[in-house]
């Protein structure tokens, strides 16, 4: 589970609930809040530090940067409270993790707003929700999490982001070497990482708009590396559903192609991660068109867009519209007999590239 900050609904962004997994939620999938546990957890391929051997004499380079701070997510134990700002919105969630070199497990328990614990190990999620008394399990892979490269078919990130050092601050107790990640268009978000000197961990993050502008930040308010983090006990809560009610939605994998969609162009940078489809039950009866919804996202190894597309419900897709909290923007417009809601933390104009390029192909 990702660090959570509740985002307000916005015209029908609500709509993608009613089939996207929970950590998929609008204001749920955030980039930064992702990215900062992502690195921290490590919850992802592998991916070997000597393979990018450092610098000697220079200044990294971005890909340098990027897989030294994954590497230290996969050597340490640690327990920390993480505090994410967007604007005048606050949370603050509570993560221990723990790695033995082959298995990876984390919690992370929110701190403000509805209580909520997400237990992760490897690619096994659940989530437990009090209130409701609801237990989310999920098969979730790596996608989303940062740095992407470590997944995409090809590691385009030097060609569309740079590197430069800035300096050296304190954060949560740790001196942090300060690397910014710079956007070299228009069409994505540019970053500012703080990582631990010692280990390489980041220990903060601000994602940058125009003119180096904070949308949004995320960072360690206290942090403890080495700590005791017990995998058994952590194995044990997990398992411990009694008294909730257990969800097991399960996705399809697919492709695009196959639903009967494609973009017209191609968005620079971005490449097709995956796509899923999840059966919603009474929607085919409902709107008689016996399609199930469809995620469908991209990455250019750092920036995530997720598109998705249901049928269209005149009850409930009333107004085309588009919304902003902090990184995460969101747009949707009616295509046809669809309604599609593009979802990501990029800025705007990129996201209307996606929703007027994807097309009906049957």
């Amino acid at each position: 589970m990702t660090f959570v900050l509740s985002m307000p609904s916005h015209g029908d962004v609500r709509s993608t609930q009613r089939f996207v997994p929970l950590q998929r939620l609008p204001g749920i999938r955030r980039w930064s809040a992702v990215a900062l546990v992502a690195l921290v957890s490590g919850f992802m391929l592998p991916v070997h530090a000597q393979n990018v051997p450092p610098s000697t004499g220079s200044a990294r380079s971005v890909n340098e940067w990027l897989t030294r701070m994954h590497e230290a997510s996969r050597q340490r134990s640690y327990t920390g409270t993480l505090v994410v700002s967007a604007g005048a919105a606050m949370a603050a969630s509570k993560i221990w993790h723990v790695c033995d070199g082959t298995q990876q497990m984390e919690r992370v328990d929110t701190l403000t707003g509805a209580p909520r614990s997400t237990i992760r190990r490897n690619k096994e999620v659940i989530t437990f929700v009090p209130e409701a008394k609801i237990a989310f399990v999920e098969k979730r892979d790596s996608l989303g999490m940062f740095p992407e490269m470590l997944r995409t078919p090809s590691n385009l990130i030097p060609q569309f982001y740079s590197a430069r050092e800035v300096g050296v601050q304190r954060v949560a107790g740790h001196l942090a070497d300060m690397v910014e990640i710079l956007p070299r268009d228009d069409l994505r978000f540019g970053y500012r990482i703080w990582s631990e000197q010692q280990t390489g961990l980041v220990v903060k993050l601000q994602t940058l708009g125009e003119q180096g502008a904070v949308l949004e930040q995320v960072a360690f308010s206290e942090l403890q590396l080495d700590a005791p983090v017990s995998m058994e006990k952590l194995a044990r809560l997990m398992k411990d559903t009694r008294g909730y009610e257990v969800h097991k939605p399960t996705l399809k994998k697919t492709t695009a192609e196959a639903e009967g969609w494609r973009l017209k162009e191609p968005v620079p940078g971005f490449t097709a991660m995956s796509c899923h489809t999840r059966e919603t039950p009474g929607a085919a009866a409902t709107t008689g068109s016996g399609m199930a919804p469809m995620q469908w996202v991209f990455s250019d190894g750092l920036a995530s867009v997720s598109l998705f597309v249901e049928p269209f419900d005149p009850q409930r897709h009333t107004q085309e519209s588009s919304a902003v909290v902090g990184a995460t923007h969101s747009v949707n417009r009616r295509v046809g007999d669809h309604w599609l809601t593009v979802l990501g933390e990029v800025p705007a104009p990129t996201l209307r590239r996606f929703a007027l390029a994807l097309e009906r192909t049957r």
